[in-house]
């Protein structure tokens, strides 16, 4: 499947000098124009921001690739392009209902809750759901159409979508964050938003393993009770549930691995001023949650010094180097909080601002802006939260000679994951559970008959497995294989978008060159799909 949709990149590529001579005609929408110069955008319209500069760079291309329609005239050529990229740019649909609450003190509440199916090029359609009193329907959109291009940035057959129920979790006991789960689960039941083949969430922001299983119960047991792969409707799961292993660090684990693969790269290291490898770097860490303290864990794993990190109730510091999985335990067992942490100082904010090698932006949206971004003294900034980074700040960025790994491939590896899950529950087997005992068997069996040659050659020897082949006798268990296939997705998206910035001619914009791989790659689905009348 990977290797099939890594094709569209190369389709793209034979036309360059054709290209070359392209004249643009796209012009960037006149309401998002200015929000490269706003200093606090709105999230939905920083990415069609994005969206559309990338429209502007990769039209060329697109109809480049459809002179392989010989019939097409260069009007129907214009007109399929400019319909195409209207259709992609739009959200397909959204929902917005209230339900009531009885609270635990016998007040009633009203809650507001949201899901947003930005396309469906590809179903069915996939996003997380947030738990935050920030969430409201634009914020809701623009993450959706951000899983979208996510999506078909690293080859996920996926639509984008995204959900969310305007509370903050903490203020409720957990009954009745279960009737919110529950209801805002029929809601969307109801209402033809979630199903193995329509629409299948996954955890965010203030949500887990706990709210996934009350959704895939729910659903189970109501409006998908006769669909044998109703498991499948959400992803994310514990293990017990239908989960995945692998699942929980996934995110943490790909914005680890895209910064390993630029990290290694020659050229981008020169573009920065850094020298290849982790040898002798440090790192901060903007938000300590899921996916700040993996993405640390696996850096601090490779010799990197994590000496800094940024929290919404504390900021640490220990010049020495923070133990980043002490520190992950510490908050797990005090309430999701680092405050109070033995193992390094509380400092003020200015943190942010120390020089380090690498940082890790993994907090909220907009927490790099055209105020800050001026001031730090960083050289590569790894986005793995959600719209980090605003377009005003991007282009200070860019010429302060800093690599910005991008949310829409950074932060990609939890979707990525997902898929396998996904796949795990349509087959209702997990990976390698049918092939473990062969392995075992097929290679203690070559041992033992190369151990038998040799005392047919008069040869007295004890063959056993070297710790590593050991390691490997059972072939792969589901966490190798899942962390593997990560490995080879996230190889294989950065892949796609370096060669988007060379072909393009972007340098460090590595954030346009994400874009216009995943534009290149719905449009070649929806000028083979065709659109529905």
């Amino acid at each position: 499947m990977f290797n099939s949709i890594n094709k569209t990149g190369h389709i793209f590529q034979r036309n360059l000098v054709a290209i070359s001579n392209f004249v643009r005609y796209y012009e960037i929408p006149a309401h998002v124009q200015d929000v490269i110069k706003d200093p606090d955008p709105s999230f939905y319209r920083m990415v069609e921001y994005f969206y559309h500069f990338a429209v502007k760079v990769a039209e060329p291309s697109l109809e480049e690739y459809l002179r392989r329609h010989a019939h097409f005239s260069d009007k129907k050529r214009k007109q399929r392009v400019a319909g195409i990229l209207k259709v992609m740019g739009s959200c397909n649909s959204s929902l917005q209902f209230e339900f009531p609450l009885l609270r635990k003190n016998g007040d009633y509440e009203i809650v507001h809750g949201y899901r947003s199916q930005h396309s469906v090029h590809r179903l069915p359609c996939k996003g997380g759901i947030r738990y935050s009193d920030a969430v409201d329907l634009e914020e809701v959109k623009a993450l959706a159409a951000l899983m979208t291009y996510k999506c078909a940035c690293s080859n996920i057959p996926f639509g984008g979508a995204k959900g969310g129920v305007a509370i903050n979790p903490k203020k409720y006991t957990a009954a009745e964050l279960q009737r919110i789960t529950r209801r805002y689960t029929l809601e969307l039941a109801k209402k033809n938003y979630i199903g193995a083949g329509i629409d299948v969430p996954a955890p965010d922001v203030n949500t887990s393993g706990r709210e996934m299983c009350w959704i895939q119960d729910t659903y189970i047991k109501t409006l998908g009770h006769r669909d044998l792969n109703a498991a499948a409707c959400v992803t994310g799961k514990p293990i017990n549930g239908g989960g995945i292993h692998g699942r929980v660090e996934a995110t943490g684990r790909g914005v680890f691995l895209t910064t390993t693969i630029f990290l290694q790269d020659e050229h981008y290291m020169n573009l920065i001023g850094l020298q290849p490898g982790y040898k002798g770097k440090t790192a901060i860490i903007q938000g300590y949650g899921n996916v700040g303290s993996y993405t640390a864990i696996y850096l601090e794993e490779q010799g990197v010094k994590v000496f800094g990190v940024l929290e919404s109730d504390c900021n640490l510091k220990n010049p020495d180097g923070i133990n980043t999985k002490e520190l992950h335990k510490y908050k797990m067992g005090n309430k999701g909080s680092a405050k109070g942490f033995k193992g390094a100082t509380e400092c003020g904010p200015e943190l942010l601002y120390e020089e380090c090698d690498i940082l890790v932006a993994a907090a909220m949206e907009k927490m790099i802006t055209q105020e800050n971004a001026g001031k730090l003294n960083c050289k590569i900034i790894a986005e793995g939260a959600n719209g980090p980074t605003t377009p005003a700040a991007d282009v200070i960025l860019r010429e302060k000679k800093v690599l910005v790994l991008p949310d829409l491939l950074a932060n990609a590896g939890g979707v990525c994951v997902s898929y396998f899950e996904f796949l795990k529950n349509l087959n209702h087997v997990s990976f390698g559970k049918l092939s473990i005992k062969f392995w075992r068997d097929s290679n203690t069996a070559l041992l033992d008959s190369v151990e038998q040659s040799l005392k047919k050659a008069n040869i007295d020897a004890k063959i056993t497995p070297t710790p590593s082949f050991q390691s490997f006798m059972s072939g792969a268990d589901e966490e190798l294989i899942v962390n593997s296939g990560l490995e080879f997705s996230m190889e294989n998206a950065c892949r796609n978008v370096k060669r988007a910035a060379i072909q393009h001619k972007l340098g460090l914009d590595l954030r346009t060159a994400a874009y216009v791989t995943a534009i290149e790659k719905i449009f070649v689905t929806y000028d083979e799909h065709g659109l529905a009348l």
